[in-house]
């Protein structure tokens, strides 16, 4: 399995961006399926976006679909997440997770490994 940490959370204004990263630490990181997540409060974890080994991304929450980019570097052993147009409804506490199969997914019980999450805030 992979051991994940998540960076680039924070507090950003509304309309702001963030890239967040997600690096692996673990062999073989170009095999594995990764995805973001995402929990707000009071609200269970949701499926953001999820890229696999052949770079195919599936975006899955609609409702950000259209201000975020997923992209990984093998060689760094990473996967970003670019969000922008952020607004106060993408604040949640951000994972990422691995999966050694081929396609990606949104439940969260498809993930073997996960991060400890990165706070994301949208506030003015």
């Amino acid at each position: 399995q992979l051991q994940l940490a998540e960076s680039g959370g924070g507090l950003v204004q509304p309309g702001g961006s963030l890239r967040l990263s997600c690096r692996a630490n673990g062999p073989n990181f170009d095999f594995w399926t990764i995805g973001w997540f995402r929990q707000a409060p009071g609200k269970e974890r949701e499926g953001v976006v999820c890229i696999n080994r052949r770079d195919i991304s599936t975006y899955y929450a609609d409702s950000v679909k259209d201000r975020i980019t997923i992209s990984r570097d093998n060689a760094e052993n990473t996967v970003y997440l670019q969000m922008n147009s952020l607004k106060p409804e993408d604040t949640a506490v951000y994972y990422c997770a691995a999966r050694a199969e081929y396609y990606c997914s949104r439940s969260v019980d498809d993930f073997a490994s996960w991060g400890q999450g990165t706070q994301v805030t949208v506030s003015s």
